[in-house]
């Protein structure tokens, strides 16, 4: 593995190139309605594949979330392996956003269905769930860097329920600390010498209150922040500014409605996305 070709490194170019936006493409049925389409398996289609045709040139990255397609059965599951595919034909990245969390054998067989190049839905890099232990995470962990994906790790969420698990704080065998600052450690682990930026990321929400966390969150993990809730949930540049300081720069802001509901016209997506991403610059300081 060469510090060319990591995710790591791959994702530090697009941003560099592209900008830190990150575009959730995730097609409910609300969303279908508003672009005019059924929720059906053509409805999704055209929303999905339209939505990559316009945007995935634009920036940096495209997050598919999974639950969105596979409602539809297999031939869902078919179109996001398309949506994988024109997305990364376009030049951008692809975050699969699965959320998975398992152990053992199971956990491996989820990093092979997504992180392997033999498998239709591989990615560049997935979102994982540790709270089955950190440990329960090998598998991702070794077959992302064995063939040079990615991962983000669920660390402190902005949904209301997170806190009740991410704040809570371990026993002092375990650290002492919160459940957010214990996975942002162990990242921190994984990413040591790193060059450029680490391949394994956390996910901390763009409207979190770093403040209500116990002890903090060091964000000085050498990797890349996955930050949902950008955009039509609330978060707002200045939030991003607020939460994450000198790990700004290292943060790939998602949006999905704030982006999607400019659709289906091609050039008002196009045009949301290069907007979003001039408001994004400051954040490089």
């Amino acid at each position: 593995m060469t510090a060319a070709t990591t995710f790591g490194s791959r994702l530090a170019a697009a941003i560099a190139e592209r900008g830190q936006l990150c575009v959730g493409i995730d097609p409910h049925a609300g969303l279908l309605a508003e672009w005019g389409y059924g929720d059906d398996v053509s409805g999704l289609e055209r929303f999905a594949l339209g939505a990559v045709e316009a945007l995935a040139p634009y920036v940096s990255a495209i997050k598919p979330q999974s639950a969105f397609y596979e409602r539809f059965g297999s031939r869902g599951v078919a179109v996001l392996e398309r949506v994988i595919a024109e997305t990364r034909a376009a030049g951008a990245l692809v975050v699969l956003d699965v959320k998975r969390g398992d152990i053992g054998s199971t956990s491996q067989a989820y990093a092979d269905a997504y992180l392997d190049p033999a498998s239709p839905l591989s990615s560049d890099a997935v979102t994982v769930s540790p709270y089955l232990g950190f440990g329960s995470l090998q598998p991702f962990v070794d077959t992302a860097r064995r063939f040079d994906a990615g991962l983000f790790v669920l660390a402190a969420t902005s949904n209301p329920e997170g806190p009740e698990v991410q704040h809570a704080v371990t026993t002092p065998a375990y650290g002492g600390g919160s459940v957010a600052a214990t996975v942002l450690a162990h990242l921190a682990r994984l990413n040591e010498g790193a060059d450029r930026l680490g391949s394994f990321g956390a996910v901390v929400g763009a409207t979190i209150d770093p403040e209500a966390i116990a002890g903090g969150l060091d964000l000085d993990f050498g990797g890349p922040i996955l930050a949902p809730g950008y955009g039509a949930q609330g978060g707002t540049v200045a939030d991003l500014s607020r939460i994450f300081g000198a790990a700004a720069p290292r943060v790939l802001a998602t949006s999905s409605r704030g982006i999607l509901r400019h659709g289906p016209d091609a050039r008002g997506l196009s045009d949301a996305a290069r907007r979003a991403n001039d408001e994004l610059r400051v954040l490089v300081g």
